[in-house]
């Protein structure tokens, strides 16, 4: 004789159910699948470079390269205007690019969130100022606004982390509160209300789940705009001088005639990891769109 499942057990259940379903609907995606995968090889890369590679080679007083030598068998591609190799400073620019692109989506994603509940729930003249204050960013140009506070704030990590979040969530927050205001529509919100829920029940229990699929969906497409953005600022020079970045990379190409002296290993291999990082994050994106997205399922 079995027990009957208490609720929380018949909870738990219909998650993982969810959850496998949301899986099956998402590896049936083969370009979203291969995204998801590719991904997170160079995230496992990323995370075991201290382990499979040496960070000394970095260090412009220890190369050992001949400046703006091409591909060889010493140096898969080529070196820079200092003799380092360029893999080396590839590979290793993706720690930096990864970091500040999670980190800043994450903190910019978190902002936008919690701004579009806010609007959306409490209506009236919180919704009216909070759109407002939206509308300010929206209007703003995101990367001269990210550049005036890397010019502003000490140069670092941080410093762009910060930057290119607090100027990245207007988007966020604007989905958000469509999204909450479909959800606060239904039967189920108002029959909390009735039986005493408070705001932080019903934004915790009820608004939230149904919003976050979409907020995962949308993160990882501002991760490939970080990206970007990072890049973006070190590029200008108004990033991190201490960190190995792709921007970086590319920006002490140009400045050290890699392109008017013809060293394309100089300027392809970040600016394709680049394109590849964003592009692996962009069919992740599109592949829980599609899955969270009643509309683009249809």
């Amino acid at each position: 004789m079995t027990t009957a499942e208490t609720p929380r057990q018949i909870a738990w259940a219909r998650r993982r159910a969810s959850a496998a379903r949301t899986w099956r609907e998402f590896a049936a995606q083969r370009a979203a699948l291969a995204g998801l995968v590719l991904l997170g090889a160079t995230v496992v890369v990323a995370l075991l470079l201290p382990l499979i590679s040496d960070q000394s080679g970095l260090d412009v007083t220890k190369a050992t390269g001949q400046p703006l030598a091409p591909p060889d068998a010493g140096h898969w591609l080529g070196t820079d205007n200092f003799g380092r190799s360029v893999l080396l400073m590839t590979v290793w620019g993706s720690r930096v690019s990864l970091l500040v692109g999670f980190s800043a989506a994450l903190l910019s994603v978190v902002i936008g969130t919690l701004i579009g509940i806010t609007a959306a729930h409490f209506g009236g003249w919180v919704s009216a100022t909070l759109l407002r204050f939206t509308d300010f960013f929206l209007v703003l140009p995101s990367l001269i606004l990210a550049i005036a506070l890397s010019a502003v704030l000490p140069k670092g990590v941080g410093t762009i982390i910060i930057a290119i979040g607090l100027t990245a969530w207007p988007s966020t927050a604007r989905l958000v509160r469509a999204q909450t205001l479909t959800i606060e529509s239904r039967p189920y919100i108002e029959r909390a209300h009735a039986l005493g829920g408070g705001h932080l029940h019903v934004i915790g229990r009820h608004v939230l789940p149904g919003v976050m699929p979409l907020v995962l969906a949308n993160t990882t497409l501002v991760v490939g705009n970080a990206v970007i953005a990072d890049a973006t600022l070190s590029f200008l020079g108004v990033g991190d001088p201490n960190s190995v970045t792709w921007g970086l990379v590319l920006e002490s190409a140009l400045n050290n005639g890699a392109i008017s002296r013809g060293a394309w290993w100089n300027v392809l291999p970040p600016g394709i990891a680049i394109v590849l990082v964003v592009l692996f994050f962009t069919l992740v994106g599109r592949g829980l769109e599609t899955v969270f997205n009643p509309r683009l399922k249809k």
